[in-house]
């Protein structure tokens, strides 16, 4: 246990993340359907808003949709005003990334200089810094969620910010067995080869 947040709530934001990347209506209404009994609708709502930093607008769209109908009283995220989204962004970055964090800068600023304002600002600032869910959980989302998109590099980093932010090996070992569920034999394969590497 992360904080005050038990396994099963944990497995039940992560499945939904998963679901989303999985783009299959079935799967996401099983996803939401154990959500609703597990964990907080407002905690739900986080782990939809922020794979649009991955999935993109569509999908996410699409998800919220689905989930309205299933939680129609869902929906009263607090409002956040006078924050400083970039030091939020930074401080919160800086926490998964560790002593990655000022080469993934020049790195991503190398590939187009407004990614790493939106990275920072709004990705990390606005969306993954909002203080509802921990960070261990909302890395360890992302990572089933990029599990199931098939995005090994990206999924390397968010398994290895999962841990910066506190996740142990075993909460990642038990979040890809939960976003396995929802992969092939050989997706199942290359995914555990990237968490090979991360834990050595």
């Amino acid at each position: 246990m992360i904080g005050n947040r038990s396994w099963s709530e944990r497995e039940a934001l992560i499945d939904v993340s998963a679901a989303i990347a999985a783009r299959e209506e079935a799967a996401l209404r099983r996803a939401f359907r154990m959500a609703v009994r597990t964990a907080a609708a407002d905690d739900v709502d986080e782990v939809i808003l922020q794979a649009h930093l991955f999935v993109g607008y569509p999908i996410t769209l699409e998800a919220f949709r689905i989930w309205r109908e299933i939680a129609p009283g869902a929906g009263n995220p607090d409002r956040e005003d006078g924050v400083d989204w970039r030091g939020r962004g930074g401080a919160v970055c800086a926490a998964v990334y560790g002593t990655a964090y000022e080469k993934l800068l020049a790195t991503v600023d190398e590939l187009h200089p407004e990614l790493g304002r939106l990275m920072l600002e709004v990705g990390y600032g606005r969306v993954i810094g909002r203080p509802r869910v921990d960070l261990a959980t909302r890395e360890l989302c992302i990572a089933a969620l990029l599990a199931v998109w098939g995005t090994p590099r990206q999924l390397h980093s968010h398994l290895r910010g999962a841990m910066n932010a506190g996740a142990t090996s075993e909460d990642v070992e038990r979040m890809l067995k939960a976003a396995s569920r929802l992969l092939s034999t050989s997706e199942i394969t290359s995914v555990m080869e990237v968490w090979a590497q991360v834990n050595r």
